[in-house]
């Protein structure tokens, strides 16, 4: 028998939930230390899984089923593909960078920081769990119960409205995964008519659904991934969560949680559902378009910093939908690309705005300017996060933001032409926020701000690093991403097409010389 590497990947964050959740009221430093120590062990473990993913190999990786309820065909089943094993290794590079930059959050909320800590690390083992799991039903329990903590957090600590925030969370993504609930029972009795009832999405896959029945559990699927990534017009609840949360807190559901929407569309929708998806994908990539344009446009006009990053969130969302659904190779890889470098840019800018309200104690972006002269390095921190917010080269959202209109364009151009506005608004969101923040006159009130600590730096650099590293050296990245996308392309009859490692071995020599 193999060493249980994926259920081990589960269960050190989730053991280190309940074990922090035990540390002795009054101990804060200790949770907090508790929680650091179990989210990098949770980062160790991942490392080990991700070098044992072998690029060209099965489907789905270090597989694991176990039986958990034999009359019903449910199992504990996991594996691991390609983009799996993306966003596996985004979640497990967050929490801890998200765990570190909590840490003064916690202490200004003047509450015991135990169940912060102790709800983050439960949220990363469920996360962690939905991207894993291979068995339909395994992932519907872990999409439901990621809500319960994510509740939590939002209503428990933040700004004045959080409880209201928390509660429009809730209820919007219970409505679809209620939906998603009936959907998934719906699959179930296509298994059952097939002669073999199961959850296991293998199995599934290899249903033979009619046309009709595929568009009515599509839909029921699609519904409750719109409003978890989320996508326009299911969007709503993200700006007040963003803006009421911690914001460390807000990274981790923008730049973690939310992708566990957009791995359901790509991992789960269109592989399920194939003859659906391409009937329903003129509609979301229209769905898409306005997305893009809209989160732009009313990022523009926000005078509040944490809610303005909330509807740039929504605006890259667009463009990680758009990839999925023009439903070619260079798309999907663009798209799950996209979701790695969006959350660690989204992560680096609200860490970074965190930085800058507890120093200033507003989120208002008229209470700011002047910045960079007594913080030099909080100001270029924050310019290099915005820079690869608005996608410029080199850092890593440039390629996945480049494959995706290059292959809209190719399917269509009039959405291509519509979402490359967005990325000229993106420009003026972005430069505008750091011309009013951190250029011009130092206000009175301004003069004092302390530049970056020490355990600021260890927060913000990683996240750097990180986002010019993978811009310059995509290629490790992005053959693992078309390992995975592959397949799922199969399952619609479409076949990845070869300009997608062209385009990376365009970018690695362009910067070998």
């Amino acid at each position: 028998m193999t060493f249980p590497w994926l259920t081990t990947l589960i269960a050190v964050p989730a053991l280190g939930a309940v074990l922090t959740a035990l540390v002795p009221a009054g101990r804060g430093r200790l949770a907090k230390q508790s929680a650091l120590a179990f989210a990098l062990l949770t980062l160790g473990v991942a490392v080990a899984v991700i070098a044992q993913f072998e690029i060209g190999g099965d489907r789905y990786q270090l597989g694991e089923q176990y039986t958990w309820i034999d009359a019903l065909g449910i199992h504990w089943a996991l594996g691991i593909d390609g983009i799996g094993a993306a966003l596996v290794g985004l979640a497990a590079v967050a929490t801890p960078i998200v765990a570190l930059a909590m840490w003064p959050e916690a202490d200004a909320e003047r509450r015991d920081p135990k169940p912060f800590f102790a709800l983050l690390l439960a949220s990363e083992a469920l996360i962690l769990t939905a991207f894993l799991a291979k068995d339909l039903l395994l992932f519907y329990v872990v999409f439901e119960a990621m809500l319960i903590p994510l509740y939590f957090m939002i209503g428990m600590y933040g700004g004045p409205q959080r409880r209201y925030a928390a509660l429009k969370f809730l209820l919007y993504n219970i409505f679809g995964g209620l939906v998603m609930l009936a959907a998934v029972i719906g699959v179930y009795v296509q298994s059952i008519d097939a002669g073999a009832p199961s959850f296991l999405l293998m199995d599934l896959m290899a249903l033979d659904i009619s046309a009709n029945a595929q568009r009515w559990l599509f839909l029921g699927f699609m519904l409750a991934f719109a409003i978890k990534a989320p996508l326009w017009p299911f969007h709503t609840w993200l700006p007040d969560a963003a803006a009421e949360a911690t914001p460390s807190n807000a990274a981790f559901l923008s730049g973690v949680a939310d992708k566990v929407g957009t791995f359901g569309m790509i991992a789960l929708a269109v592989p399920l559902f194939p003859v659906a998806a391409q009937d329903f994908a003129p509609v979301i990539v229209v769905l898409a378009v306005v997305s893009i344009v809209y989160g732009a446009l009313l990022a523009i006009g926000q005078t509040d910093i944490k809610r303005l990053i909330g509807y740039v969130s929504i605006s890259h969302f667009g463009f990680i939908v758009l990839g999925i659904f023009v439903l070619t190779g260079r798309g999907a890889t663009g798209a799950t690309f996209y979701m790695v470098n969006h959350g660690l840019a989204t992560i680096a800018l609200f860490v970074i705005a965190g930085f800058m309200i507890a120093r200033r104690q507003s989120r208002m972006i008229a209470d700011y300017g002047g910045i960079q002269k007594p913080a030099p390095k909080l100001a270029g921190a924050f310019l290099i996060a915005g820079l690869s917010g608005l996608a410029l080269p080199p850092l890593a959202t440039f390629l996945s933001e480049f494959l995706v209109i290059a292959a809209t364009f190719e399917q269509y151009r009039a959405a291509g032409v519509i979402a490359t506005v967005g990325i000229v608004l993106a420009a003026l969101y972005v430069l505008w926020l750091y011309q009013r923040t951190m250029t011009g006159p130092v206000p009175e009130e301004n003069a004092g701000t302390r530049d970056l600590g020490r355990r600021e730096t260890m927060v913000v650099a990683p996240l750097l690093a990180l986002i010019l590293a993978i811009g310059v050296f995509p290629r490790t990245v992005v053959d693992v991403i078309d390992d995975g996308v592959a397949p799922t392309l199969a399952e619609v009859d479409v076949e990845s097409p070869p300009p997608v490692v062209s385009v990376t071995d365009l970018v690695v020599e362009g910067n070998d010389h």
